[in-house]
């Protein structure tokens, strides 16, 4: 009796994993394709503008709205609610769960208006607080036309939110898809509003702070269809009392700072940005792009399909908790180390490839190589801290990953202010890649003590077959790749195709060494 319990639970976990895998590649298909949209957007947007002053001011203006949106999108919020849902959904009725969505759409909604009504007053002073070097180094003009777009682009934050919320839920019901998708809309948005919009502006740039307008409202009504099909689009309804939002709020405030430690590093790098000289901004962003497109198409994506599980099995599955959070840490690791090399390795000639076009110069291109190394240096970091974080949140524990938080934040702070003057932009970015490790070691420590995180056994073995592959693949990119001189003198159409096989080549050598020793790829499934 008790070999068929045990059977009966691993044929579970057994579908549970290969559920995982399969809303992963889901969820991987469509951030890839917002990714290579974006990748297409930011080359316009070189192209348009480069990096300029009026490049640096949409950014600047865009940034603040995004950091909620990364915020509540794929930090505090979703990690706060999906756990509370779950719980409704496995012990109250569906008119319960009815109800909770609605007092939570209500609720939030009526806090993100307010706040969102006072950023377009006071747009000017929130611009200041994050542009003091603009104040200080009396950039009138870029501070007044950066204001002039925030009161444009900061409803953006209502629009964001209210979007990861519905998608919260979505996620929470096993349809990922259109969470993953409603990102393209933002960047066809973009991509049109510089291409279309921008001639009939009197400030062209302007017209990328509508594009972001129109784009807020899309993606909110994109997941409308989808909310009703799973029996869930309500009327919102302002119920602070109501348990489950109390329950929401109580583990949100905490993880605000907690899951979120990166996203202020980065705006604390764009204050002291505006301090450096004219263009960082820009370096910056366009580094930070190309960051983004392997930590959000396997970091956050590994993230979003297991906080679900998680929450499930914690407290009726440990076993299947720890092989849950095993995988994710194994993903990372597989996915995360050759992605990181490759950043460091072709900061440059990626940065010139995709984006050395119209208004964009050859120093801008190294400037902004310099910074995508330095941040590429962390992406394994950010990663883990991305499928770390669920282990605390899916247990309703916010209080250690804010502990954790609190000690990344003020050493991110101090090495930005230790950093910063010797190595201008790139040691801001250096300095959030090292706060990353700092705070995902943390976070894994406290995993690893409590019992939650245990590696599965033939790690050692795993580790050695990984250093082996990425150090092939590293000879192969670094025995291939031309001089930066040579490669800005190429059309943009050879520099692409060229880079392209490069990235196939590295990649195709990493997984036929890993093949070659022993590793099975069946293996992320047992």
């Amino acid at each position: 009796m008790e070999t068929r319990e045990n059977q009966e639970l691993e044929d579970k976990r057994e579908q549970t994993r290969e559920g995982l895998m399969k809303s992963s590649g889901v969820v991987s298909f469509m951030t890839l394709l917002s990714r290579f949209l974006g990748l297409a957007r930011d080359m316009v947007i070189a192209n348009f503008f480069g990096a300029g002053a009026g490049a640096d001011s949409f950014f600047l203006a865009f940034k603040i709205p995004n950091f909620f949106r990364r915020l509540f999108g794929e930090g505090a919020f979703s990690q706060a609610f999906v756990p509370v849902l779950s719980e409704y959904r496995s012990k109250q009725p569906h008119e319960e769960v009815r109800r909770l969505t609605a007092a939570i759409a209500g609720s939030l909604g009526l806090s993100l208006g307010g706040l969102t009504l006072l950023g377009v007053i006071a747009a000017p002073l929130v611009i200041s607080v994050f542009a003091v070097g603009f104040v200080v180094g009396g950039e009138t003009e870029k501070l007044a036309l950066a204001g002039d777009m925030l009161r444009i682009t900061f409803p953006y934050m209502f629009l964001i939110c209210m979007t990861a919320f519905a998608g919260s839920v979505l996620n929470s019901y096993g349809k990922f898809g259109p969470p993953a998708f409603t990102p393209v809309l933002l960047n066809a948005c973009l991509i049109g509003a510089a291409v279309f919009v921008t001639p009939y502006m009197e400030t062209p740039v302007v017209a990328l702070a509508w594009g972001v307008l129109v784009a807020g409202v899309l993606q909110l009504l994109f997941q409308l269809p989808f909310l009703a099909q799973a029996n869930l689009l309500v009327w919102p309804s302002v119920e602070f009392a109501h348990p489950g939002v109390k329950k929401v709020l109580l583990l949100m405030g905490p993880a605000l700072l907690g899951v979120s430690v990166g996203q202020i590093n980065l705006l604390l790098d764009t204050i002291l940005a505006s301090f450096l000289p004219t263009g960082s901004i820009s370096w910056l962003y366009y580094s930070d792009r190309l960051l983004e497109l392997p930590l959000a198409l396997f970091g956050i994506t590994i993230a979003t399909v297991i906080l679900p599980s998680l929450s499930r099995q914690q407290g009726s599955d440990e076993a299947a908790y720890r092989d849950t959070l095993g995988w994710a840490v194994k993903m990372v690791f597989l996915i995360g180390i050759p992605a990181a090399l490759a950043l460091v390795v072709l900061a440059e000639h990626l940065i010139a490839s995709l984006f050395y076009l119209g208004e964009l110069t050859p120093r801008d291109v190294q400037m902004a190589g310099m910074s995508l190394a330095a941040y590429g240096f962390g992406l394994l970091g950010h990663m883990l801290v991305k499928v770390l974080a669920p282990g605390y949140f899916s247990r309703q524990d916010t209080k250690t990953p804010v502990r954790f938080g609190i000690i990344s934040l003020t050493a991110n702070m101090v090495l930005n202010l230790i950093l910063v003057w010797p190595l201008q932009h790139v040691g801001l970015a250096l300095a959030t890649s090292l706060a990353a490790f700092l705070n995902a070691g943390l976070l894994w420590w406290g995993l690893s003590k409590s019992g939650h995180l245990v590696l599965p056994k033939g790690w050692k073995l795993f580790l050695l077959r990984l250093f082996i592959a990425n150090a092939a693949m590293l000879a192969v990119l670094l025995g291939v790749l031309p001089e930066s001189s040579y490669w800005l003198q190429l059309e943009f159409l050879m520099r692409l195709g060229w880079m392209l096989a490069i990235c196939f080549g590295g990649a195709a050598t990493y997984g036929a060494v890993l093949l070659v020793t022993g590793f099975k790829p069946k293996e992320m499934l047992r």
